[in-house]
């Protein structure tokens, strides 16, 4: 959450930018959970984008990642830093979810989980905690994780799915390349 942050940076030359990204603040806090996929090439600000929105996300839960090249054969890293502080919330997940989440937190023992399942586990978590006040999701770096071990399938899904449609729910991903696969 972004308590007491009074003003985020300044970012010159990128008027139009941010006031899309404040529209789509707005319009989640409407009830319209969306994605927004930030590409380009490395240095072009997509990072500073992001720490605008954060700095303008007041009064929201912030679930962020950031996506690093020596973590690419980590199963679930990216997953970590997402949902990692939502944890709190995992009682309020179905069994199988919450087992799944479980598993891949190392939080208890048992065979790897379905990568669906655990995908439909991160969804039901952000929109527990979407209930409670508005979440936004920011992915930087996407491009580093591995594809199947990575998550980003779920952020990215989150806004085009019922579970997420009338909370108020935003999703940004940053990269420099990104082949988009829904789960």
């Amino acid at each position: 959450m972004n308590q007491g942050r009074v003003q985020g940076p300044r970012l010159f030359g990128r008027k139009s930018e941010c006031e899309a990204l404040d529209r789509l603040l707005i319009d989640a806090i409407s009830g319209t959970s969306q994605v927004i996929v930030l590409r380009g090439d490395a240095g072009v600000g997509k990072s500073a984008l992001l720490e605008y929105l954060s700095h303008r996300a007041t009064a929201w839960h912030i679930a962020s990642a950031v996506g690093v090249e020596s973590e690419m054969e980590l199963p679930y890293s990216g997953l970590h830093q997402l949902c990692g502080p939502m944890l709190d919330h995992l009682d309020r997940l179905p069994d199988p979810q919450r087992q799944a989440l479980a598993t891949v937190f190392g939080l208890s023992a048992g065979p790897a989980p379905d990568r669906f399942l655990v995908g439909l586990a991160s969804l039901t978590l952000f929109a527990e905690v979407a209930e409670e006040q508005p979440l936004l999701c920011i992915v930087d770096d996407a491009h580093w994780p591995s594809g199947s071990r990575w998550s980003a399938q779920s952020v990215l899904a989150s806004g085009r799915t019922s579970l997420l449609d009338s909370l108020r729910c935003l999703s940004v991903v940053s990269a420099t390349a990104i082949r988009v696969r829904c789960c």
